[in-house]
């Protein structure tokens, strides 16, 4: 029998696994890593579809207009019960995310205000296509950005080292490279019911069997009521794109790869459920419950890298923000600004970054919503060119039509 050490034993072990929770990966040119490929610096591009409202991801309670303006579904200040988890003083984070509160006193989680896509359109599709390409307001663009970085990474001995977890091929990863794409499982793919409006059983029983001029009034107007739910919950659905909504699990999976398979440097995933016109909640409903998934996920894919994450950059991503206020629906409208996460040993965390002026009327884009003061390619040139080592020239291809700014954010120190 051929000699086999215990390093290669465990890498194969690892790999075999892989394939068990990961059926959709074909074993075809895999190669057993070696120190030298396990210190490659890795990242990972998190897609939260359907426009995750920031404002109650990372919450200025410190502002009182963010209570004035959210009187159903703004979340308690961090003094409550079940409140926010106090970052700064100013800032608190949503109690679903408590499971990433270590990584921000750890100093290896920051976030990015006012941020995203220059872009206007308060379109999901155009939205998610101009950030996935990564030319906001082009829509010939033939490629998506991570397909063009895939030319300029480095080369090793696998064909494999960018991979998309989920069912299709994303805008992002479309394009002339190769790209391997990864099922994550049945439960990641299961398609979830989004909750729907309650209507109050008593006015239903008082109202519903009564023939005077107010119970014909109510019904036409629930009747009305309904009739546009059921157009926003088709949105919602369209919103997502296919994306599945967050499952915990996803974050060993994605550990069980990485940490198998060394040559692997780049990867996405996308997430959808955020596009929350109704019944939003604060700390209960759909957005808690979506982010307390999404946040012990990458609790767990931080526990399993172990020693990876110290060369691990992972920005989560949305293609726009939502309104300031709440609207009559107890939820939130489409935006603009929003906040981007950024985990990772590398990056210089327990900050919140970027430009945040406030809530007054004054200082929202059109008077509605956060503004965009900091471009999301501003972020993402600075991890490609700090962390993935990729030069300003090769930049130039990845994101045509843009420089870095003169004075970037200093997310690496």
């Amino acid at each position: 029998m051929a000699n086999i050490n215990r390093r290669q034993f465990i890498s194969n072990l690892a790999i075999a696994t892989t394939f068990l929770i990961c059926p959709g990966l074909k074993a075809v040119g895999l190669t057993d890593s070696d120190n030298e490929n396990s210190q490659k610096n890795k990242l990972l591009v998190i897609f939260l579809r359907g426009a995750i409202d920031g404002l109650n991801i990372v919450t200025p309670y410190g502002d009182k207009r963010y209570y004035e303006y959210r009187p159903t579904i703004a979340i308690p200040s961090p003094k409550d019960d079940n409140g926010l988890v106090d970052l700064d003083g100013f800032f608190g984070l949503n109690p679903g995310l408590k499971s990433l509160k270590p990584y921000w006193d750890n100093k290896s989680l920051a976030f990015v205000y006012a941020s995203g896509s220059p872009d206007p359109t308060r379109s999901h599709f155009d939205a998610q296509d101009y950030m996935e390409s990564g030319t906001p307001g082009v829509k010939s663009t033939t490629s998506g950005w991570m397909n063009r970085l895939v030319s300029v990474l480095p080369k090793s001995q696998s064909p494999i080292n960018t991979v998309n977890f989920g069912p299709i091929m994303p805008r992002i990863l479309d394009g002339p490279n190769k790209v391997a794409n990864i099922s994550l499982g049945k439960a990641l793919a299961k398609p979830q019911v989004y909750d729907r409006p309650i209507i109050n059983k008593f006015f239903s029983e008082l109202y519903t069997n009564s023939n005077d001029e107010l119970s014909h009034n109510y019904n036409e107007a629930m009747k009305a009521h309904h009739i546009v739910i059921d157009e926003l919950q088709k949105e919602m659905v369209a919103a997502n794109n296919g994306a599945p909504t967050p499952n915990e699990n996803f974050g060993k999976q994605i550990a069980t790869l990485f940490t198998g398979q060394a040559n692997i440097t780049s990867a996405f995933i996308s997430f959808g459920g955020f596009d929350t016109h109704v019944n939003q909640g604060n700390t209960k409903g759909q957005l808690f419950n979506h982010v307390n998934n999404l946040g012990n996920g990458l609790a767990n894919l931080i526990e399993g890298l172990g020693s990876i994450y110290k060369h691990t950059t992972i920005v989560i991503i949305s293609e726009f923000g939502r309104t300031a206020h709440e609207n009559g629906n107890a939820g939130t409208d489409h935006g603009h600004g929003n906040v981007i996460w950024l985990l990772g040993e590398p990056i210089a965390g327990g900050k919140v970054y970027g430009k945040f002026s406030g809530l007054a009327a004054n200082e929202l884009y059109e008077n509605r919503d956060i503004p965009v003061n900091t471009d999301f390619r501003d972020v993402l040139s600075l991890i490609l060119n700090e962390h993935m080592g990729i030069s300003q020239k090769e930049l130039k291809n990845i994101f045509p039509d843009y420089n870095l700014p003169k004075q970037p954010l200093p997310i690496f120190g």
